[in-house]
């Protein structure tokens, strides 16, 4: 066996206290297998990866028990088995990186942003390979870079990170990985952010070089189809403990445990299944929301970036991010957007709100031209127009208090007589978001990732908008808090009348919560209309590409 990891124990120090994080856990992974690891947020994966690679810092970590087994393999083809808690750092050193690599979950905040993708990769074999020279480093970067396909390798090597898009940013991490030919490769949720067709490449790709070099893999991951994609077999982990573990097959159609039941339930096609005897009357109410006005009508918009080049920055060229789109989004109704990385969802979104400033074409909301209007003219519409961000923690101000970020945009808008009133309807609308009124004195640190989307949520939700623009905001949770955090939107549309669009890339998504679906390839709308038959009987090439590229669990 490549790796064992026996009655493991992981503990953190935090704020005097001991988190027991890792707790009596073991598991085997043979080589050319891949074990997933599974569970929610704060489950304890991620700690389990991270000491198996012994990365967690010295003074806030300890490891009062257990032993990581691992078979290291040497230059000459022979093999020792060593247990990394009893190892010296400098021969950790030797083994990360070369025998043992990791990939982590956000690219950008792994690559260093000063350095070439090439001068990061030819760190790695400088360390491991001392005997090449700079050429070899450099014929190797190449080669890496080719092996994880990224088109031009040789002109990407000397790229910065910021200069590619998240599936290459992904890929220069697996290269970097691969460089040495590890036997074990650590994969902390590597395609968590990325849309279904990028995913499925890197996918695709991990298995090819799993297969070429017989590597193990150890997969940390909350997306039940990637699992079913791509493991062997499966382990649930649960407050630091390992609750259930079996083949992929064994666990995914007989769980035993009640808590793996109840990770497979709040899958969205699940979801999905119980949500489909409320959309008995939908039909007739969707029919009727049809025959009015649209809430949100886009005439040929265009959004063009200007590309400048040259000493006087001259404008050579544009990218047309949104190039001609005409859209209708019924009042009371969910929308999907949904499309690969770049191809303007996000863009599109921004615009509708007046947060960029459109080319060419019209914008109406509730029959009126809003395309042109100042600042001052925006000021009505602002309020009636939210957006919920991707990314919760870099959209709330970690400086002020959650009462501060819901009170705030109602004092601008003229909400409430005084700051109690303010602070009364802010805490209620808390309340539907199902957080406790207690929150509204804490900072945005404070919560998981979860409730901070919730709080994101309650900001919209505080001004009463009719029309929300949800940008990618379950694409970086776990099944469970999404399912949470779909349940409260869905709960949300019904109650207040809200038109959504909703942009992702989870087409499970699509299928629990929307009513109607755009698809968007290289700036355009390339199919429109009701969500499920798109989901059933796509039209366009590009949809039926799309499709087929999500993970699905049915083994």
């Amino acid at each position: 066996m490549l790796l064992e990891v026996r009655n493991l124990q992981t503990h953190l120090q935090a704020g005097g206290a001991v988190v027991k994080a890792v707790d009596d856990v073991s598991f085997g992974i043979e080589r050319g297998e891949t074990f997933c690891l599974v569970g929610e947020s704060g489950s304890g994966k991620s700690v389990t990866a991270l000491s198996v690679i012994q990365l967690l810092p010295r003074g806030i970590s300890d490891h009062p028990g257990g032993q990581i087994l691992f078979q290291e393999r040497h230059a000459d083809g022979s093999h020792r088995t060593v247990d990394m808690l009893d190892l010296p750092e400098t021969e950790r050193r030797r083994i990360r990186g070369a025998r043992m690599s990791m990939i982590f979950q956000e690219p950008m905040t792994s690559l260093n942003p000063v350095f070439t993708v090439g001068e990061q990769i030819g760190e790695v074999l400088r360390l491991h390979r001392p005997e090449l020279s700079e050429a070899e480093i450099r014929e190797r970067t190449i080669e890496a870079l080719a092996q994880v396909q990224i088109p031009h390798p040789a002109e990407r090597a000397d790229e910065f990170p910021h200069r590619l898009s998240g599936g290459q940013r992904q890929r220069v991490m697996i290269a970097m990985a691969m460089a040495c030919e590890p036997d074990l490769l650590i994969a902390d949720e590597p395609t968590t952010a990325l849309d279904v067709t990028v995913q499925a490449e890197i996918l695709r790709l991990m298995r090819e070089l799993q297969d070429r070099n017989g590597m193990a893999i150890l997969f940390i991951t909350h997306d039940f189809g990637v699992v079913a994609r791509m493991g062997h077999r499966l382990g649930v982990m649960r407050l630091g403990k390992l609750v259930e573990e079996g083949t992929v097959r064994q666990v995914l159609q007989r769980p035993e445990h009640p808590y793996t039941r109840q990770l497979i339930d709040a899958l969205p096609e699940n979801l999905g299944r119980r949500r489909e005897a409320a959309r008995g009357a939908d039909g007739v109410a969707g029919q009727q929301a049809s025959e009015e006005a649209p809430l949100v009508r886009l005439q040929d918009l265009q959004i063009h970036f200007p590309v400048r080049k040259g000493l006087m920055r001259r404008v050579v060229d544009h990218v047309r991010a949104v190039d001609g789109v005409s859209l209708d989004i019924p009042r009371g109704q969910v929308m999907a957007l949904v499309g690969e990385s770049g191809c303007g969802k996000t863009t599109l979104g921004r615009a509708i709100i007046r947060l960029l400033e459109p080319t060419g074409g019209r914008i109406l909301f509730a029959g009126e031209d809003i395309t042109r209007l100042p600042a001052r003219g925006m000021k009505p519409y602002r309020r009636r127009m939210q957006i919920i961000f991707q990314d919760p923690m870099s959209s709330l101000n970690p400086r002020l208090t959650v009462a501060a970020t819901l009170t705030e945009p109602m004092t601008v808008h003229g909400i409430g007589k005084d700051r109690d009133e303010r602070l009364a309807l802010a805490a209620r609308v808390l309340e539907q978001v199902k957080l406790p009124a207690e929150s509204l004195w804490r900072y945005p640190h404070e919560f998981s990732g979860g409730q901070r989307q919730r709080i994101g949520i309650a900001r919209a939700l505080v001004l009463d908008p009719a029309f929300i623009v949800c940008d990618e905001v379950t694409s970086a949770l776990d099944v469970s808090v999404q399912a949470e955090v779909l349940q409260i939107l869905s709960a949300l549309t019904r109650e207040r009348g809200l038109t959504l669009l909703f942009i992702t890339h989870n087409i499970g998504v699509v299928e629990y919560l929307a009513d109607t679906m755009a698809v968007m390839y290289q700036g355009r709308v390339v199919e429109q209309g009701e969500a499920r038959r798109i989901c059933r009987h796509p039209e366009h090439e590009y949809t039926r590409k799309l499709l087929s590229a999500v993970p699905r669990v049915s083994l």
